[in-house]
């Protein structure tokens, strides 16, 4: 995790992002105001502004704008805090919120303690740069399946049903099956979706490419039966070095996979899980868990742990063996990445003949 030096022989300044101008805040070493303003949210600009410093502490909210501002903050030698705003209700339900007052709520945290603006790191330049090609193809897909679900909407609006298929296969499909008198309205939708088919056909050559050229390492996370290209750079890409966790079983917090807590006294209740981290690896996770625990999916470990969950029997048994399984698969690749072991997907063979013997 990020070491952070906090210092009250230094200043310390809140930075409120905005999309157009941003704010600032300074206190000096004893608290007090040094001055505030706001600035162009520009390279020129904020360079201008903090070249000229002496080393400092900056602390801003994440953000649009947060990843590229503090690798430019880095670069003229301030220490930079990146603060979750998920964890700043002091800011977020502020009765009396503004640009000004975040920005000074910011830099008093920062002075008194950095902890308490629970922070959290961005990733380099190279693998924002990459995991914008697997972002910009989960675009695609999205635009494809509400257009594809509209056609068939339309369709069936109007008498008629279009027939099952691939995504792939539908427009050729569907465009058989339509009777004349629908082509003006379905015709050039169905040639959208081909488009969008062609795309995404390229951005898979794209991430093939970089799996294997960019990103050996990935090799490691597919001897998973279940894992492609596509989750296993997108695990890489989203935690960028395995180091930065001491322990993989943290590495489900961090994707949101574990659930939330309201303990209080004897009470402890079962509640969802936090969705914390990244929405979108935790769903391929989901859909890797999918297929392991479903008819395709070949014995292993990870198949009879989410079983036994499954059989228990509880409520809501086998979505809860579903995340289970995410979670579970998560911490292994972290595992398998960090330690360059080869996977078993079953480590206990001797234990697996006692149970088919048993049966």
């Amino acid at each position: 995790m990020t070491k952070i030096t906090a210092s009250l022989s230094r200043v310390t300044y809140g930075l409120d992002l905005g999309d157009r101008f941003s704010h600032y805040f300074a206190l000096d070493e004893a608290g007090a105001v040094l001055g505030e303003g706001r600035l162009p949210t520009t390279r020129t600009a904020l360079l201008k502004h903090f070249e000229r410093l002496e080393p400092c502490l900056i602390s801003l909210e994440t953000g649009t704008h947060s990843p590229w501002i503090s690798r430019l903050l880095e670069g003229c030698g301030h220490e930079v805090i990146i603060a979750n705003p998920r964890k700043l209700s002091l800011i977020t339900r502020n009765q009396r919120k503004n640009d000004r007052n975040d920005a000074e709520l910011l830099s008093r945290l920062a002075r008194a303690d950095p902890a308490l603006l629970h922070p959290i790191r961005h990733r380099g330049e190279k693998a924002q740069r990459d995991l914008a090609v697997l972002r910009a193809r989960a675009g695609l897909i999205r635009s494809r399946t509400a257009l594809i679900n509209h056609a068939r909407g339309v369709a069936k609006s109007l008498g008629g049903r279009l027939p099952a298929s691939s995504s792939s296969t539908f427009p050729a499909k569907a465009l058989e099956s339509l009777p004349e008198d629908q082509h003006p309205g379905l015709k050039p939708l169905l040639v959208q979706i081909g488009c969008l088919n062609d795309s995404i056909k390229e951005y898979d050559r794209q991430v093939k490419t970089l799996t294997q050229e960019r990103y050996p390492e990935t090799a490691r996370l597919l001897q998973v039966v279940g894992v492609g290209p596509l989750t296993a750079l997108t695990f890489v890409l989203t935690l960028e070095d395995p180091q930065r966790f001491t322990k993989s079983r943290m590495v489900g917090a961090f994707l949101g996979l574990v659930p939330r807590q309201a303990e209080s006294g004897k009470r402890s209740p079962e509640l969802r899980i936090t969705k914390a981290g990244d929405r979108e690896l935790r769903r391929l996770l989901t859909q890797c868990a999918h297929y392991i625990l479903g008819p395709f999916g070949p014995d292993s470990d990870l198949r009879r742990y989410g079983q036994r969950i499954a059989e228990t029997g509880k409520k809501s048994a086998k979505k809860r063996s579903i995340t289970a399984v995410a979670r579970k698969l998560a911490v292994l690749l972290h595992s398998l990445w960090r330690s360059g072991e080869s996977y078993e997907p079953i480590r206990y063979p001797d234990q697996r003949a006692e149970e088919v013997a048993m049966v």
